[in-house]
């Protein structure tokens, strides 16, 4: 199962209001079915209603996200690109639109579409001054975080592909000079001789693995403590301020929430205007030296 759902957090992503459209009785009735039958989690059924709305009336873009949600639900990612984009070619910057192509982009694995689809629908929602909360971020968060995975596990192949490429040439070596025939004017005893041989390679290859342990032990330890994201977008800070309830937030963030959604702390309702944010020098300071050491979580 993907873990795709229709709701995120308390935002409902089916379009209910039409009534200031004018898009015909019949099409607005077919397009009310659809809404029902996937409220009932009957997606076969809603995707046939807004198909026969849509073969009414082929310009509106709340029913191809409609059933693009239902498509969504299917795990039938090329239908929800195909939705989304037949949307797009009647509004640009639909929010929802690009919000669930980056949902298909994102299980598709093609991350980098994914984030630029995330991206502009949080510029769209911004422009429109529209309302998702966070799950506009929390899901560009989460593809970043997929396509950073991705990157390890490809990176990890290649690691264990040179380990082996390097040990299995330090073994032929090996075997190359204990094969060799000493000099005539080396005095050599062979089974000595072979003795240091494996002794120094042995060596080198515990160095090798010692080496490439260390990769992974830095590699395990790549993750960002969640007490240096904010709690808005999740994203790591670059400008912590802290409320007078004593709770962190990324700057921006937390200004768009008290200008957008109302003035109060989103964890604990506490009334909070902007002149009351302070910023978290000391944070700041943990956070720089984090990204110094770990410069990778720029991209995290």
């Amino acid at each position: 199962s993907s873990g795709i759902n229709a709701e995120y957090g308390q935002h409902y992503y089916i379009t209910n209001n039409l009534s200031n459209m004018n898009i015909g009785h019949e099409v607005l009735e077919l397009k009310q079915q659809g809404n029902k039958f996937f409220s009932q989690r009957s997606y076969e059924e809603a995707i046939s209603c807004y198909t026969k709305a849509l073969l009414k009336n082929d310009k509106v873009t709340t029913i191809y996200t409609n059933r693009a949600l239902c498509y969504l639900k299917l795990e039938l990612w090329d239908r929800v690109l195909r939705d989304c984009k037949l949307a797009l070619e009647i509004d640009k910057m639909m929010t929802k639109a690009h919000f669930f192509m980056g949902q298909a982009l994102t299980e598709l694995g093609k991350f980098d579409e994914a984030i630029a689809s995330y991206t502009t629908a949080i510029e769209s929602a911004k422009a429109r001054k529209e309302h998702f909360g966070d799950d506009l971020h929390q899901a560009l968060r989460r593809t970043k975080k997929k396509k950073l995975h991705k990157e390890e596990e490809k990176r990890m192949s290649e690691e264990i592909e040179l380990q082996t490429l390097l040990t299995k040439l330090l073994i032929d070596d090996l075997e190359k000079k204990k094969n060799q025939e000493p000099s005539d004017d080396e005095v050599v005893e062979i089974d000595k001789h072979n003795e240091d041989l494996e002794a120094k390679y042995t060596k080198y290859l515990d160095t090798l693995n010692n080496l490439f342990s260390e990769l992974d032990d830095r590699r395990k330890r790549r993750e960002v403590p969640d007490y240096l994201c904010g709690k808005i977008s999740f994203e790591i800070m670059k400008e912590p301020v802290i409320t007078p309830s004593g709770v962190t937030y990324e700057r921006s963030d937390l200004e768009e929430h008290l200008q957008r959604v109302g003035h109060f702390d989103p964890l604990t309702r506490v009334p909070l205007k902007r002149e009351k944010l302070t910023p978290n020098l000391a944070m700041k300071e943990v956070i720089e030296h984090f990204l110094e050491n770990n410069p990778w979580a720029e991209y995290y």
